[in-house]
């Protein structure tokens, strides 16, 4: 009697959903450099705005209609929205992908996003937005505001970063503030686990008068530091490293809670 040979069958890996998304607009070449970095990584979807939104901070829109719009884009799917970078996480969940990505990645920024400017980062608030949906994420940006920047460097640690993050399941509310320096790729010393320096602006209004003699203003500043530590953001930046700051949307102060449990008389 003949025996029968079984078949054996092969399940075909599933490619992980990678978002990415930014708030310079689709058209700024820091999410080129993003998709670049990553696509070889899974199954790659974009959605981002149609026009910089920078400084948007974790705005959402409620007083106009949005709009997505398939484009081409790096032989990739891609969307582009009127909204603003969380708007565009919202809608690539709900509307494009319509589950929840493996990963979503923001950026790459043109510009810093390390203390302080995490709290007014349109980047930031993107990957923030999907860590409050259960979506591990990360923002990623390089300390050159030029649209001419080199990003090689950057697309190396994106790279890193992202494999780390695929390599087994991670937190769902993982959330990563990613500064990169803006050096040459062989002076980056590496990547350090950090966290966010207190620094802030010293701002000032520039107050100047439109042709009509009307008064208008333009916000100045510069960056201060006032942190010492060899641990921040601002340290392992101004030390040719690439900075990971571990990031929470829980705004809560339970050091001052328990005080005030404490001390108040309610």
């Amino acid at each position: 009697m003949a025996t029968v040979k079984k078949k054996t069958v092969t399940k075909k890996k599933v490619q992980p959903v990678i978002l990415i998304t930014n708030d310079d607009s689709i058209a700024a070449p820091g999410i080129l450099a993003l998709v670049e970095a990553v696509r070889d990584l899974g199954r790659v979807v974009v959605v981002a705005p149609d026009q910089p939104q920078s400084g948007m901070g974790h705005a959402i829109t409620i007083g106009h209609p949005l709009r997505l719009h398939k484009v081409e884009f790096a032989g990739v799917e891609a969307y582009t929205c009127n909204g603003t970078p969380v708007d565009c996480v919202k809608l690539a969940v709900d509307k494009v992908l319509r589950r929840k990505p493996d990963i979503c990645l923001s950026g790459i920024n043109h510009g810093a996003n390390h203390s302080i400017n995490v709290i007014y980062s349109g980047t930031m608030s993107a990957a923030m937005e999907a860590a409050i949906e259960s979506i591990p994420s990360a923002g990623f940006s390089l300390l050159d505001y030029s649209m001419e920047a080199d990003f090689s460097g950057a697309k190396t640690y994106v790279a890193k970063i992202a494999k780390q993050m695929l390599a087994k399941k991670r937190d769902k509310h993982l959330l990563l503030n990613v500064n990169i320096p803006a050096i040459d790729e062989s002076l980056l010393k590496g990547i350090r686990i950090c966290r966010q320096a207190y620094a802030k602006y010293e701002e000032d209004f520039v107050e100047r008068k439109d042709p009509t003699g009307k008064k208008y203003y333009w916000l100045t500043g510069k960056f201060l530091n006032f942190d010492p530590g060899k641990d921040t953001d601002v340290w392992a930046l101004k030390n040719g490293y690439v900075s990971v700051v571990p990031v929470e949307f829980d705004l809560t102060d339970y050091a001052m809670k328990k005080k005030m449990e404490k001390t108040w008389k309610l």
